[in-house]
């Protein structure tokens, strides 16, 4: 029996080339999927006055799982936290950048739109393959090497190889009486650590709260 021409043509193709590497960065890691260190799923959410972010602790190598207990959502200063899809170095790198932006510019949304202007701008920040997630008592956005600088209408944001798993269930949730943020953000990230075979169960995570607002 011959094949489908369309079908011999894949069939003909390395195994490599069936696949697309998943990058950490939510599709901004590229290359061979042997050689490319992948896989992570962070979720941030915002519900009645309290904003939680949560991320799994898996790095990929290939086929092989590296490390189950990376930590991927870290608090930068006070009531400011972070999380990051991608390259963990690469993190680490916009990680002290960010520190830096912050000691500039206090205010948390300044902050990261000089971020995102230097990681476009900069010759070597611009190599760098991340997405991060930044919030505060006020805010939560999602920064990108690209300049962007998002914060999400329904203060839900999801990134990385789960983070449309993990979106999607945080949005189908968000609106169930009875479930804070925290509670939408550890169900919906137990949906995609069951979907994404890059996302695990080993979870860390940081609650903050919103600021009281005092009438004058």
């Amino acid at each position: 029996t011959s094949l489908h021409p369309a079908m011999a043509a894949l069939a003909a193709r390395p195994p490599s080339a069936h696949y697309s590497a998943h990058g950490g960065g939510g599709g901004l890691g590229g290359g061979d999927s042997s050689s490319s260190m992948h896989g992570t799923t962070v979720l941030c959410v915002r519900k009645e006055g309290k904003c939680f972010m949560i991320a799994d602790g898996q790095v990929t190598l290939g086929s092989v799982q590296i490390k189950g207990n990376a930590r991927k959502v870290r608090k930068l200063k006070d009531k400011v936290v972070t999380g990051f899809a991608g390259g963990t170095a690469d993190a680490l790198t916009l990680f002290e950048r960010l520190e830096t932006k912050l000691q500039e510019h206090p205010e948390t949304m300044r902050a990261c739109v000089e971020m995102a202007k230097a990681w476009r701008t900069d010759k070597y920040l611009r190599r760098l393959e991340a997405v991060m997630i930044v919030s505060d008592p006020n805010v939560s956005l999602m920064l990108t090497g690209t300049g962007d600088v998002i914060e999400p209408a329904d203060g839900v944001i999801g990134i990385g190889s789960g983070g449309q798993y993990a979106l999607a269930a945080a949005r189908a949730l968000i609106d169930v009486p009875g479930m804070d943020a925290e509670h939408v953000g550890r169900k919906a990230m137990q949906i995609a650590a069951d979907m994404c075979i890059y996302t695990n169960h080993n979870f860390t995570h940081e609650l903050i709260e919103e600021e009281a607002k005092v009438d004058e």
